[in-house]
């Protein structure tokens, strides 16, 4: 998502917090996930963030919708331009969705799908596998393709032709992916959308950075700096050259 964002905006000065203490979010209660999410963007207002975007399917469909209404700096889900997406490039109306447990039990794809069009046929599966794979770096191999087309079989069986990785650590497992579900099936991430309208917004809201400097990217990590390095060498394009501790309750209590 992040690498996506900055190539598209590449004027725009990045504050990125990957909650690696607290991963994964899938499993999680609604009350974690809203007090976890109100840390990290209390922090970025107090970062000076003009906007803030929830660059994750599960804050996005779980905690957003209620966090929404206590701030004035927007807040960007990933689901919507997602799903707009979706509905374009479905050719049959049969749409599957993969997600975490909590995105999955949010209904949010379904019901924002449905929402656009009453005929679509929406069929979701959680696959909490896949981040902890994500995480540690395993990508390809036997136990990655396992978990793919266990995880997919329900959904090819339904006869989709668009698929919807409903999470920002799946597009690594993209080329395992493609490989179990073919040609004829369409792969979303939600990623490419999301810039393109956090773009929009920016203009419409007269707030895009016009200085023609190279942009900063700051990068934090909650727990373990070099388990967010080990996935930040899969973007060698934003030069991560460096990742801060950030500890967000003792942050949240020294602020407060």
């Amino acid at each position: 998502m992040v690498k996506r964002i900055a190539e598209q905006l590449p004027r725009e000065n990045i504050i990125y917090v990957g909650d690696t203490a607290h991963v994964p979010y899938g499993g999680k209660t609604t009350a974690e996930l809203v007090h976890l999410n109100q840390n990290i963007i209390d922090f970025f207002v107090q970062q000076g963030a003009k906007l803030v975007v929830a660059a994750c399917n599960t804050s996005s469909s779980v905690s957003l919708p209620i966090l929404r209404e206590a701030y004035s700096v927007p807040l960007l889900d990933v689901i919507s331009p997602g799903v707009r997406e979706a509905a374009a490039a479905s050719r049959t109306g049969r749409i599957g969705v993969i997600a975490t447990r909590a995105t999955v039990g949010s209904r949010a794809y379904t019901r924002q799908l449905r929402a656009l069009n009453a005929n679509l046929q929406v069929y979701e599966v959680a696959c909490p596998r896949f981040v902890p794979l994500v995480e540690s770096g395993q990508l390809e191999g036997s136990e990655v393709e396992q978990a793919v087309r266990e995880y997919l079989e329900i959904l090819l069986g339904q006869g989709i032709d668009t698929l919807v990785l409903g999470c920002t650590h799946y597009p690594f497992l993209a080329p395992v992916i493609k490989q179990v579900v073919g040609d004829e099936v369409v792969l979303v991430d939600p990623a490419d959308q999301t810039a393109m309208e956090l773009e929009s917004i920016l203009n419409t809201l007269g707030i895009a950075n016009q200085e023609t400097g190279p942009a900063e990217h700051t990068f934090y990590a909650t727990g373990p700096v070099q388990s967010f390095a080990s996935v930040g060498r899969m973007l060698p394009e934003l030069f991560i050259n460096r990742v801060e501790k950030l500890e967000l309750d003792d942050w949240a209590q020294a602020s407060g």
